[in-house]
């Protein structure tokens, strides 16, 4: 988590109850979460304070998979309004996972007006994985308005493409 601040703290300092992790490029990187308006206040900056968040969100692109996790999945599906989303939800581990990932990622570079996303259901992100109801992976949820309105579950490419055709044309 970043905040931008114009000075400098000591690399094992606190700010307001929050650890400092490490200073680079007028980057304050501190533990815990980050409510902007909160932290603007309590930081006493008039400007320049941004959460990571907000990056991350500004940071996913149609015609390329952008890794997400529990902390920036919700923010880059509010930011995309109303683009389709696509997310593939795998583990490192998965057979099945590893052989679909060339093919996603060609569908990225193929869809120019979708934005494809890929979370690594491991335990850091367990907690989104059992929020979007993941049993099997991989899952391919679709999004459109911030909703999941299709769902695909294992490695079946054609499938994916019928469902992302399905839910660009409405």
């Amino acid at each position: 988590m970043a905040l931008r601040v114009y000075s400098a703290a000591p690399r094992n300092s606190m700010v307001q109850n929050f650890p400092v992790l490490g200073v680079a490029e007028k980057q304050l990187f501190v533990g815990g979460d980050c409510p902007q308006l909160v932290m603007k206040r309590r930081l006493r900056l008039s400007a320049g304070v941004r959460c990571s968040l907000d990056v991350a969100a500004q940071s996913a692109e149609v015609g390329k998979v952008t890794a997400v996790t529990k902390d920036t999945f919700w923010p880059i599906v509010k930011a995309a309004g109303d683009k389709t989303v696509v997310v593939d939800m795998y583990t490192q581990w998965c057979g099945p996972c590893k052989i679909i990932a060339p093919r996603y990622q060609e569908l990225s570079e193929k869809y120019n007006d979708v934005l494809f996303l890929k979370l690594d259901c491991n335990d850091e992100n367990k907690p989104l994985a059992k929020e979007l109801g993941i049993k099997v992976v991989p899952t391919f949820k679709i999004l459109k308005d911030s909703k999941i309105v299709k769902e695909v579950t294992g490695a079946k490419i054609d499938n994916l493409i019928h469902a992302i055709d399905s839910v660009r044309s409405t």
